[in-house]
């Protein structure tokens, strides 16, 4: 039984990680849309050249990148970097007391995304991707 739930499940694996890629890069692109473009926020956007508004930038040029999978290592290192430093600045700010968790500091995100984009910078667009399919063309 065992055996057959992992080989169905290891026969998923690029589904399943294009899919990751995918809905993270969109999800990711959504806080960019926020913070640039002002829609779906409860808040007016940021200064535009503050680090803020290049922050917000960066996940909606990079999150789209992600999610097509297309210059993915690049997006996705550069997007994982953006994370550690928001992470870092704006939620954990060097605490050693309860404020060192993501769940009481409201970091969560900023600390998944950098993992996950870590992650994709790492492996790479994966099967179901524009870069994949530039490769398959010889680019």
């Amino acid at each position: 039984m065992t055996n057959r739930f992992t080989t169905a499940l290891e026969r998923l694996q690029p589904s399943a990680y294009s899919l990751m890629r995918v809905v993270s890069g969109f999800m990711f692109t959504l806080h960019g849309v926020q913070k640039v473009l002002g829609l779906l926020a409860h808040h007016a956007p940021p200064a535009v050249g503050s680090q803020l508004w290049v922050g917000g930038v960066i996940e909606l040029v990079c999150g789209v990148l992600i999610a097509l999978g297309l210059f993915t290592r690049g997006a996705a290192f550069l997007a994982s970097g953006t994370m550690a430093v928001a992470y870092t600045q704006f939620h954990w700010h060097f605490a050693f007391d309860r404020g060192f968790f993501p769940v009481v500091n409201d970091g969560e995100l900023a600390a998944l995304y950098a993992v996950v984009f870590l992650f994709v910078a790492c492996f790479g667009a994966g099967t179901f991707s524009v870069d994949a399919l530039r490769q398959r063309a010889g680019r």
